[in-house]
């Protein structure tokens, strides 16, 4: 395999495609990995290496297995593994004695499940093409067989979970996703603590539906209510067409499962990717900062609306519009009410500050700027999340709707 030859590469993908796509619905997920591995031999390709991301956002640790090459946990920050991550794209590194180490990002459609490393001795055009379709086939069957197995979530878990957080991390949707007209982001804190935060998006048509939640309390009470308030709201989307309706739907249902002492506060959102158009219910929850070319330019203010589960009247929707790459950052309390030296809360100042700060440094991308930005929060509140902090973020790109490209 290499630059010499044009027919083999495209002769031997038919054949390696063909072979894990007739064999996927059977296969074991012990055994993915290790046909890759023995594939990716048959051309030349050694050091075969799947890197998932741990549930911090930190590390790219090596998911274990028969004939896969096993190394130390990678950096998300700073290494080649990081940066095919973070950037969706490949990265070839020349080793020292012969051959080129390739990472390839593990795109399940727009989500970035991990990278894939290999060491080939010479790298050309077909090689390239073969390998990244290889990699979102992988990424592909990584995230199908996730759904009935342990091995991916134990490779990712880097330290002991709570309960709670178990339950959070299996409601939420996939952290990211990217399309030409809007990219969204989101990340949890503390990842293995994590109780009552939680969000939720879809793309029904042009519209784009979102929630962000924080249940009242900690532990595993919070994490369920914060179960049913995800429930409800997922419901409601499925069956009322008005965001005000998705409020007082998710109202019932926590008032009458967990009473009149017990609330959750929510953040709603439809966002029209064709036009910019944004509606907003803000019942409880700072108000989201809009973004424009790195700086926060205002808050998205909104009617006054009590927290679910308070019995509040029907919500007043405030309409916003966006312009071509604005981004809207939302947030749960706890980034802002942790104290810092000396005792004061972190506040909403220090948080803005943060934002245009790294505004100043060129966009490495949506998934990567939030995880720069929740990481610079964390160091800059002294390495503390005494409660849960989430960030959401929403990228309006604009443009017909008809692309088919994935970009970030």
């Amino acid at each position: 395999m290499g630059e010499k030859s044009v027919e083999q590469p495209e002769g031997f993908g038919e054949r390696l495609l063909g072979l894990l796509l007739d064999r996927a619905q059977q296969m074991p997920p012990q055994l993915i990995a290790p046909l890759i591995a023995e594939e990716v031999a048959r051309i030349g390709g050694r050091d075969v290496s799947i890197l998932l991301q741990d549930y911090a956002q930190e590390l790219l640790v090596p998911l274990p297995g028969r004939k896969l090459h096993v190394s130390q946990p990678q950096p998300v920050a700073d290494s080649p593994a990081g940066r095919a991550f973070l950037r969706a794209q490949i990265v070839e590194v020349p080793q020292a004695d012969v051959g080129v180490r390739m990472y390839l990002p593990l795109l399940d459609g727009s989500d970035q499940v991990g990278v894939m490393a290999l060491t080939l001795d010479t790298v050309g055009d077909d090689d390239r093409r073969l390998l990244r379709r290889l990699a979102g086939l992988v990424a592909d069957m990584l995230i199908t067989k996730n759904a009935y197995t342990d091995q991916f979530f134990l490779a990712r878990r880097r330290e002991p979970m709570s309960v709670s957080a178990e339950i959070q991390w299996s409601l939420l949707p996939p952290l990211t996703m990217s399309l030409p007209q809007v990219v969204v982001a989101g990340n949890l804190e503390p990842a293995y603590r994590v109780a009552g935060d939680s969000f939720d998006y879809a793309l029904n048509d042009n519209v784009l539906h979102m929630a962000l939640i924080d249940a009242m309390g900690h532990g595993l009470d919070a994490a369920v209510m914060a179960t049913v308030a995800i429930g409800a709201y997922r419901h409601a989307r499925r069956v009322f067409i008005s965001l005000a309706e998705k409020y007082v739907f998710m109202d019932d249902a926590i008032s009458q499962q967990f009473g009149p002492d017990h609330f959750v506060t929510a953040q709603l959102m439809h966002l029209n990717i064709a036009t910019g158009e944004m509606e907003l219910v803000n019942a409880g929850h700072p108000a989201p900062l809009l973004i424009r070319e790195g700086r926060v330019v205002r808050q998205l203010e909104s009617a006054t609306t009590l927290p679910v589960g308070f019995g509040g009247e029907l919500p007043r929707v405030k309409e916003h519009t966006l312009q071509q790459g604005d981004r809207v950052l939302c947030y749960t309390d706890g980034i802002i009410e942790e104290h810092v030296a000396g005792g004061e809360p972190f506040g909403e100042e220090r948080l803005i500050a943060c934002v245009n700060r790294l505004g100043e440094a060129p966009s490495e991308g949506m998934r990567a700027d939030l995880r720069r930005l929740s990481h610079t929060l964390k160091r800059e509140r002294g390495g503390r999340t005494s409660d849960d902090a989430t960030l959401f973020m929403i990228e309006w790109r604009g443009g017909a709707a008809d692309h088919l490209a994935v970009l970030d």
